[in-house]
């Protein structure tokens, strides 16, 4: 996009893109709104060419004074601004890039803002989420699903907050960088402060969004907001760990609302921070040990990963054990699901667990399972 420093490059804004802004940024025109508008004039262009009278069925006068008013370039200076860096991205109704799983939602984003990778947004999908103030277990038990998930295809979306959030996010790094963290500001912010090194490493190879326009800071109101998108995007959510009144159990009913899966791992009876993954199984959630339970749900909802192709799905050679390595994650799974998830024959597999169990790169447990160590 080009510089906007000054008067003379005003005019070379692409219109739809400062139009979009415009709209998005209009004080008072909320998002169900600007979808309203959008149902009824078809795009930005004919919503400013509507007439006051027209716009009164949907806003007051004084928001439909402005959209009157047309397209304040200096107004919107800060977002154009920023879109003009590599990875900056704005994202609408309009782009084959939008998310298809959120039109699927009430009240989608008509407009998000997004830094990193694009590839990722319609990518299949998991929601990771659970308790800031998580226990060491349960960071380390959101970091390894999520990286053995990654492995498996799938790419890990969460808030990017603090405990499971960050520990999902990190996991998901550590594999290969499929992650999408949503959050509740806007994207020239960085929330949790803490997370500014995570942030980064998101952007680069992940990628963060936000329906939120820059400079909106942390509030409260903006998080059941951030929520939805958190389990629109997804095929389901997995909570990990949560209090009684954790946020994450607002994630996990609005995925059930949204039709997506819910997993929750179990825990002791005597942790405060499982009483709510256990509230969740009570209600229908699934109970979750492993990585395969969650494919297992799933398996019918990845149509572009299947077992077959789960090898080159991982970019591995599925003649190398280290590609069986990869397939297996860091959970217990027993041979039969090894089987199918690599496509591998049962002379084949056998040979590659044995050289994998020589290489002290995996262990035989207790009732045929095998299992990856750190």
């Amino acid at each position: 996009m080009p510089s906007i420093d000054d008067k003379q490059h005003l005019e070379l804004v692409p219109n739809d893109i400062a139009q979009w802004v415009t709209l998005n940024e209009t004080p008072g025109l909320g998002n169900a709104t600007l979808c309203q508008l959008l149902a009824k004039f078809g795009s930005p262009e004919e919503i400013f060419s509507a007439s006051i009278s027209q716009l009164r069925e949907f806003v007051d006068d004084d928001i439909a004074q402005k959209i009157q008013n047309g397209v304040d370039l200096e107004a919107i200076k800060p977002t154009l601004d920023w879109l003009q860096k590599d990875n900056a991205h704005l994202v609408t109704f309009a782009d084959s890039t939008y998310p298809q799983k959120l039109l699927e939602i009430s009240n989608p984003p008509a407009v998000l803002y997004a830094i990193g990778n694009l590839q990722w947004l319609n990518h299949p999908t998991i929601a990771m989420v659970g308790s800031r103030s998580a226990t060491p277990q349960g960071e380390k038990n959101a970091e390894n699903f999520a990286e053995s998930l990654c492995n498996h295809g799938l790419c890990v979306v969460s808030g990017m907050a603090l405990g499971i959030d960050g520990a999902a996010h990190r996991g998901a790094l550590k594999a290969n960088g499929a992650t999408i963290a949503v959050v509740g500001t806007g994207l020239d912010i960085v929330y949790p402060a803490r997370h500014r090194d995570l942030a980064h490493k998101i952007a680069e190879r992940g990628l963060i969004i936000s329906e939120f326009p820059l400079g909106t800071p942390s509030k409260a109101q903006n998080f059941p907001r951030r929520n939805r998108l958190i389990s629109g995007l997804s095929l389901g959510c997995l909570v990990v760990e949560a209090n009684i009144d954790s946020g994450s159990l607002i994630t996990a009913r609005l995925s059930a609302e949204q039709g997506r899966e819910v997993f929750a791992i179990p825990g002791s009876i005597h942790s405060p921070v499982t009483k709510g993954c256990h509230q969740l199984i009570k209600q229908g959630a699934k109970l979750v040990e492993n990585v395969q339970d969650i494919l297992e749900e799933l398996k019918n909802s990845l149509p572009n990963i299947s077992p077959s192709g789960l090898m080159d799905n991982l970019g591995s050679n599925p003649s190398e054990p280290s590609a069986v390595l990869a397939c297996m994650g860091f959970d217990p799974v027993n041979f039969e699901s090894l089987r199918t998830l690599s496509g591998l024959t049962t002379e084949a597999l056998s040979s590659m667990l044995m050289v994998l169990e020589l290489e002290s790169k995996i262990t035989t447990l207790a009732g045929g399972q095998y299992q990856r160590l750190a």
